[in-house]
């Protein structure tokens, strides 16, 4: 059997983070087969491991989630100068951590899992996943907007030039893109660079994941189905998990 380190094998079960194993490890409060257990310790699923006396076992599921994150909430699981982080929006019984950012000033859609592997794929730029976004700018669009926005844009702080992308206007001031890269900050530095300044800006879907029906600041599971296409369009099968 597969051996992994005790303080993972804890956050795998949702029951805290690494660091915080790590402390209860120190603590004696953690035995593996009876014994206490010391830091590095490695186990299996054939092992006994229980905190406080009371037995920890079962491969935990896996689960993503689909979070609607509201602006202002910063996209980090730990930062004492945040406002508001993740961790205060996300209550779930398994620890889970989301898959590309958001940044504070954005709102929408945000997945949220335990598998590690799922993460890698989605995070992979040259698996070109698509990210779909509404966004509000300062002044009207124009066609020469569109056309510059969708051709692809040089971006000087980054050294990067964009890939060309799907960009169409809803209003006068509103339009929708699909981005297939996620660097940083992306939609703000392109707008930017065009003469445009971001004044809302929300992420509407992610693949085949959309924001429909998840109220403002709630989250929901995925279903089964929706969790088998994610699998597929990422180049994985549910079963080839690799918790975090």
């Amino acid at each position: 059997m597969e051996q992994i380190r005790l303080n993972k094998y804890l956050a795998d079960h949702g029951i805290c983070s690494r660091r915080e194993a790590d402390r209860l490890i120190e603590q004696c409060r953690v035995t593996v087969n009876g014994r206490i257990a010391g830091m590095g310790t490695k186990v299996s699923d054939e092992d006994e491991v229980a905190l406080n006396g009371k037995r920890i076992g079962g491969k935990p599921k896996t689960v993503v989630l689909a979070f609607y994150k509201p602006v202002g909430v910063t996209c980090t699981e730990k930062d004492r100068h945040a406002e508001k982080i993740i961790t205060d929006m996300i209550h779930y019984p398994i620890r889970v951590t989301y898959a590309g950012r958001l940044d504070k000033d954005s709102e929408g859609l945000l997945l949220l899992t335990n598998d590690g592997k799922l993460i890698d794929a989605m995070m992979r730029g040259a698996n070109r996943h698509e990210k779909e976004y509404v966004v509000k700018v300062d002044k009207e669009i124009t066609e020469e907007f569109l056309e510059t926005m969708s051709a692809g844009i040089y971006l000087k702080e980054l050294e990067r030039t964009t890939r060309p992308c799907q960009v169409k206007a809803e209003g006068k001031f509103t339009f929708r893109i699909i981005l297939t890269q996620g660097l940083n900050r992306q939609i703000r530095r392109m707008c930017e660079a065009c003469g445009y300044e971001v004044k809302k800006l929300k992420r509407v879907r992610i693949m085949n994941i959309s924001l429909d029906r998840i109220p403002y600041g709630k989250y929901r599971e995925l279903t089964e189905s929706e969790m088998e296409q994610l699998y597929t369009l990422a180049g994985l099968k549910p079963q080839e998990t690799l918790e975090i």
